[in-house]
């Protein structure tokens, strides 16, 4: 694990804990070390949700090296169980204390024979995978285990439901994005004439699991998360389940075809025969009608707005699913060059290979930031569009960043609705590849009028002077100040400096200009 690196997937045992805690009345505890509890500030600080259920650490410290930590795991199970009367407790181990070699299995067993609550511990490889692949693992885990137990219920029975249905499978806490992709797919769906069945593990809980089986189709709409799940119900209950990814306009539309295929397979009237699937006419029919009225981004594409991006440079990264449909939906829908796509999720990289070819000058997968940073300075995009961390690249190197994939800041975690899945998708993603660039007119105007308020402005330094020196206490003075405003100081003091012929910036010159501007 390189803990000294800047992450774009963190350790596994966040992956299990996203999971953990995406269900309703599920309690997770973690055995870890001080400091390997982040995930409450972690979901407190990004996911807007008024409330959500904290997970408890079971901290290791001096006192369990000395004596062993069943003591207190055991008790630490039997507490919540008792406090919250959760219907699950996940137990997870990190790789910290993985080190400990303890038998948490063990641990386990003995808690769950007076535990009220289903006890799991989370069979995760902590050196081995990372946050998504033990996410994904783990909610196959629990998938599992319910249905498993469903089965040795004598009154327990699969049944289909009368009217076309599908579950949603991977939809979770901190994702991308999920909250407002999953309004989407329920508005499409609707549409549709189908049911949402099941959605989980976001929102859901535990005994929803036992009616997964119940739905006509599973869909998956990440790859990262949901995909060992519906494999499993393939192999296990016979349900078939979706590939595509339906994010832009010629991908959306091969969603739906794909879904309404796979329902074909169950197609027949409902037991009053009043239901039925809508006909290939009436398919293609309602895409035609969303493509031309709904998105707005097929008639954008052909506009002369648009047209002014074909041919431009830009180079993409993120996790495999959203990076893969980025590309192709830069490359074959608004005509613009992908010099390089590019993907962390090194387990996927067979698939993203096979998506992205044809639509990329290159590809690059890897985990390491400097990597990245690196082929951006030498192939000199006129965007980016990836995670935080290539916005943090793009303003080391002035070019503009569209944030398209986890890992985020709060600012991706939208109040207002911002879909990248379905028709209304395709608005927000064509929104964002335009407003990321810094097109030819604005490039005009800002050399006309000399930036928005002075030409320093817009000059390649945040130092508005050459020749200007700034003293050790006038720099110690600057950094005192909030970043968000010490880049305008800086060039402010700057300014003054060359104004009153000053060539050495100190604490007084500070001083002086703040007067001069009257703060």
């Amino acid at each position: 694990m390189k803990l000294c690196y800047w992450m774009y997937s963190g350790p596994a045992h966040i992956g299990t804990l996203r999971v953990a805690s995406s269900f309703k009345n599920v309690h997770a505890i973690m055995h870890a070390p001080l400091g390997d509890d982040y995930f409450n500030v972690l979901r407190s600080m990004l996911e807007r949700e008024r409330d959500f259920t904290p997970m408890t650490a079971s901290i290791v410290d001096r006192h369990v090296l000395a004596r062993g930590s069943q003591e207190k795991v055991v008790d630490n199970i039997t507490r919540k169980d008792t406090e919250d009367v959760p219907d699950l407790i996940l137990v997870t181990p990190t790789c910290t204390s993985s080190i400990l070699q303890e038998d948490l299995q063990n641990f386990v067993n003995r808690a769950f024979l007076d535990s009220k609550a289903d006890v799991l511990l989370a069979d995760v490889n902590h050196y081995r995978v990372t946050e998504l692949q033990a996410a994904d693992r783990t909610f196959e885990q629990v998938v599992h285990f319910y249905l498993d137990k469903a089965k040795k219920n004598p009154a327990w029975q699969i049944k289909k439901t009368s009217r076309p249905s599908i579950n949603i499978l991977g939809m979770f806490t901190l994702g991308f994005h999920n909250q407002h992709d999953t309004r989407e797919l329920r508005r499409l769906f609707k549409e549709l004439g189908i049911d949402v069945n099941v959605v989980l593990p976001e929102g859901g809980s535990a005994h929803d699991i036992q009616h997964l089986a119940n739905a006509w189709l599973n869909v998956v709409p990440y790859r990262e998360i949901g995909l060992m799940t519906a494999r499993y119900l393939e192999e296990e209950w016979g349900m078939p389940y979706t590939t595509t990814i339906p994010m832009g306009l010629v991908d959306t539309a091969q969603f739906i075809r794909e879904v309404f295929s796979n329902l074909r397979r169950f197609s027949q009237d409902s037991v009053n025969g009043e239901v039925r699937l809508k006909s290939v006419e009436e398919v293609e029919d309602y895409i035609d009608n969303q493509t031309r009225f709904v998105s707005q981004a097929g008639w954008f594409s052909r506009s002369i707005d648009c047209q002014n991006l074909t041919g431009k440079k830009v180079v993409v990264f993120g996790d495999a699913t959203h990076a893969a449909s980025m590309t192709k939906i830069l490359s074959r829908e608004m005509g613009i060059r992908v010099a390089c796509a590019g993907t962390y999720c090194k387990n996927e990289s067979d698939w993203f290979r096979e998506q992205v070819h044809g639509y990329c000058d290159e590809m690059l997968i890897t985990d390491d930031h400097t990597q990245v940073g690196d082929l951006i300075a030498r192939l000199e995009p006129a965007a980016i569009f990836g995670t935080q961390m290539e916005r943090h690249i793009g303003k080391r190197l002035e070019i503009p960043c569209g944030v398209i994939s986890a890992p985020v800041h709060i600012q991706n975690f939208p109040l207002g609705f911002r879909p990248f899945l379905g028709y209304e998708g395709t608005n927000q993603i064509a929104d964002l590849v335009y407003n990321s660039f810094t097109l030819g007119m604005e490039d005009h105007l800002l050399e006309i009028f000399g930036g928005h308020d002075t030409k320093e402005v817009i000059e390649k330094s945040l130092s508005t002077t050459d020749g200007v020196e700034w003293a050790p206490d006038g720099r110690a003075e600057l950094q005192k100040v909030p970043g968000f405003v010490r880049g305008k100081i800086k060039r402010n003091t700057e300014k003054f400096a060359k104004e009153q012929g000053i060539q050495k910036i100190t604490i007084e010159v500070m001083y002086a200009a703040k007067e001069s501007v009257g703060a």
